[in-house]
């Protein structure tokens, strides 16, 4: 009998994600990324000076490293990354499920940040550095449409990759009523948003929050945004137009951190 066509595609999408490895580089992505145990590390490439500045880090880690001539560093990242003679290739941190990392401590006071496709690694990695800093129990995007891990996200989260869960769900909008049946209240951020976000977050009293944010640009999803409990928005002083959506996640994450 013929597999149905969505079963051949969910058995080759998980063999893909099996083979699938990152290519982490900086020193301080690949310190680390060596001193997390529950990184599944396959090959470190480290110049001699490198070498040098991560010997704890190594060690610790038992690998070997693999010594490269800076001027024809031998592993494939991008001409244009800017490795400081280290890399390493991992496989992807696997979080476990929503519920699993999102469950809200007695007292409510959890805050979570899900990410309406937003695709630029350098957004996604400032939003888990700002995520770490506000001690937020996850950020969660689409699987599909949404910055994977990759170096220069690891290099832009200077290290919370490997401490900030980072959860990518196959959808979104289900995720949101998953954390609204565990007790969220799911607060969407855009300009249009008919109450501000100080006054969102009083109205959430000591409940947990989830922060929804969407793409630079095009902005969240209407499902996405009908979705949320409220839509709310960051008043600006003049005309000017909106922060970019790291910087709007900071000032988010700010203000439920504070309550």
């Amino acid at each position: 009998m013929k597999k149905p066509k969505w079963v051949v595609e969910k058995e080759r999408d998980k063999r893909a994600a099996a083979a699938e490895t990152v290519w982490l580089f900086g020193l301080h992505a690949v310190r680390d990324a060596l001193s997390n145990p529950d990184r599944e590390r396959l090959r470190l490439v480290v110049t001699r000076n490198a070498a040098d500045k991560l010997a704890d880090a190594i060690a610790q880690s038992g690998m070997t490293p693999e010594i490269s001539d800076p001027r024809k560093f031998a592993a494939p990242l991008d001409p244009g990354s800017v490795h400081q003679g280290a890399a390493l290739e991992v496989k992807p941190l696997h979080w476990g499920s929503v519920e699993q990392r999102c469950l809200a401590p007695e007292d409510g006071r959890a805050i979570a940040v899900l990410l309406d496709r937003v695709s630029d690694p350098h957004n996604v990695g400032a939003v888990l550095r700002s995520a770490e800093v506000f001690g937020a129990v996850a950020v969660i995007a689409p699987a599909r449409h949404s910055a994977p891990e990759t170096g220069a996200l690891a290099k832009t989260a200077s290290g919370a990759l490997e401490r900030q869960p980072y959860l990518r769900v196959t959808n979104l909008s289900d995720a949101m009523e998953r954390l609204r049946a565990m007790g969220y209240v799911l607060i969407g951020l855009d300009g249009t948003g008919t109450t501000t976000l100080d006054d969102a977050v009083a109205d959430a009293g000591s409940r947990a929050i989830a922060l929804v944010l969407g793409a630079e640009g095009p902005g969240m999803r209407e499902k996405t945004k009908a979705t949320c409990d409220v839509v709310a928005r960051i008043p600006a002083a003049g005309g000017f137009g909106s922060l970019n959506v790291s910087n709007a996640a900071a000032v988010s994450l700010y203000a439920c951190a504070r309550r």
